[in-house]
């Protein structure tokens, strides 16, 4: 064998020109660089190689590039355990995508992620104990192989490709422009024109006030609202300890605690008494808009709070282009589009040079990518999640999905612990193959959807559920638990209760 030019130390090529590394990561967003991290630092032996589809780091924050484009999590969890965060809370796309390349950098990662290769097929095959994955790639067009002990897989859940994007009445008659936040075009100027942003979620509360800047005024038309949180980009405390010039790794530590102990709390809220909950987050937009503003119209959903992700804004920014006069809300539904604009089902008339769809997303199943095992086609929505890490029937195998309440990286780090505890169990056990198997006491286990809709609801989750996996009634087949209580769960999982077969 040989050494594959610009491959990470010890990859290797066969005769047959298939290079091979102990574990394959597939993603370089915030998921596959942490487990680059953990890699690195936990096993030093080990060959590894990051792939990226995208030309460049960092997943949506690499994708993600319409106005305004920032975490809606803040960053000192969203951070990761191993790196302090050392900006404000609420960090923009470019500040995040600047943390990730000192990570990269730290870590002595760049050699071991390749850029525009995307993953088209991946088989399993037990003879062999390894995974074939088909690459193809973007600079050469070429189709290439690589195989691998172990699979990671960290792709996140958008189809960065095909967003979601309903259609209207009238589409085809608008003059204006209409874009997607997914797919913006570099060259929109809309400065002193006329916006409508289309949602009411993240992605709208993010797009509004950026776009308010310039525009001659942008109004978000929503069909049902969102509530809306609006916290301080920089949190005073952070302020406090960095004045008294307290170590940095300190300061993450300490506002990390702050803001996991202060979403604890309202989650707990929302779920144990959510009419308490709703009339706190009412009450805390209320002193950021106009006097006698219809707060219970625009901004007081239907569903119980945390049932959806709640928006967060940053200095309440959203708020201050409305009470400015910069922006506006309107509470209804599409009639139709119109030549100049869009006329809603109560008749007003909505002018607009730009259409902003900021409708959401479609989620992807494992990046979309088929996979088969032992020539079988695998049928996610036909299987089991185990502890939200991996899938029954899928050998050698690991994905990661964050928490739709607590900041993505939170999981993903508690992930990235165990993938690493239950490759190391593997070496202790001398097994080249671990899966995830229904155990005989799980026969008459009751299979229910991937979410449960009392839980978490939004219409993306709802509009995939007949495409992902399904979870269980009990332990291990459950999943989209709370951080408060995987951060004990997931270290402490049993890695030999039979869930998992060993050869």
């Amino acid at each position: 064998m040989t050494i594959t030019e610009n491959a990470p130390a010890g990859a290797a090529t066969g005769a047959d020109g298939v290079e091979h590394v102990d574990v394959l990561v597939i993603g370089a967003g915030v998921s596959g660089i942490d487990a680059g991290h953990h890699l690195r630092e936990r096993f030093p032996d080990k060959t590894f190689a990051i792939l990226e589809k995208m030309p460049g780091r960092g997943g949506t924050w690499w994708t993600h590039r319409f106005p305004g484009a920032r975490s809606d999590s803040d960053l000192f969890t969203y951070g990761y355990a191993h790196k302090p965060w050392r900006g404000p809370s609420i960090a923009t796309s470019e500040e995040i995508t600047n943390y990730l390349d000192e990570v990269i950098e730290e870590d002595d990662l760049k050699a071991a992620i390749r850029y525009r290769h995307e993953v088209t097929a991946a088989s399993w095959s037990s003879s062999d104990h390894r995974w074939t994955l088909d690459v193809l790639r973007g600079d050469t067009g070429e189709t290439v192989r690589m195989t691998c002990d172990f699979l990671w897989m960290c792709q996140g859940y958008y189809n960065h490709q095909d967003p979601y994007r309903p259609e209207w009445p009238g589409m085809e008659d608008f003059r204006g422009v209409i874009v997607h936040p997914q797919t913006w075009p570099e060259d929109l100027d809309w400065e002193g024109k006329r916006v409508v942003v289309i949602g009411s979620g993240a992605t709208a509360a993010t797009v509004v006030p950026a776009m308010a800047e310039k525009a001659a005024h942008v109004t978000m038309l929503q069909r049902t609202p969102t509530f809306v949180a609006a916290v301080p980009k920089t949190h005073e405390l952070a302020v406090q300890l960095r004045a008294l010039d307290i170590p940095e790794d300190w300061t993450h530590e300490i506002l990390r605690r702050a803001y996991i102990e202060q979403f604890n709390e309202l989650t707990r809220m929302c779920l144990e008494t959510p009419e308490e909950a709703r009339q706190f987050l009412l009450g805390e937009m209320r002193p950021y808009l106009p006097e006698g503003y219809d707060v219970e119209k625009d901004f007081n959903p239907g569903y119980r709070p945390w049932q959806q992700r709640i928006a967060v804004v940053p200095d309440g920014d959203i708020f201050t282009a409305i009470k400015e006069g910069r922006a506006s809300v309107v509470t209804d539904t599409i009639d139709t589009f119109t030549e100049t604009g869009i006329r809603t089902s109560s008749g007003q008339e909505l002018e607009a040079d730009i259409v902003v769809s900021a409708t959401g997303f479609n989620l992807s199943a494992l990046g979309d990518i088929p996979f088969t095992v032992d020539d079988e086609p695998v049928d996610v929505s036909q299987a089991v999640t185990w502890r939200g890490i991996m899938i029954s029937g899928i050998p050698n195998m690991a994905y990661v999905f964050g928490y739709f309440r607590h900041s993505w990286t939170l999981r993903a780090d508690l992930v990235s612990d165990l993938v690493c505890r239950l490759l190391a169990h593997m070496e202790a056990k001398g097994a080249t193959t671990v899966t995830p198997t229904l155990r005989p006491e799980d026969a008459d286990m009751e299979i229910r959807p991937w979410s449960d809709p009392e839980n978490f609801n939004s219409g993306y989750v709802m509009r995939s559920q007949h495409k992902m996996f399904k979870q269980g009634d009990r332990a291990p087949w459950t999943h989209m638990h709370e951080y408060a209580e995987e951060r004990h769960t997931l270290p402490a999982a049993d890695l030999d209760d039979g869930s998992l077969q060993y050869r």
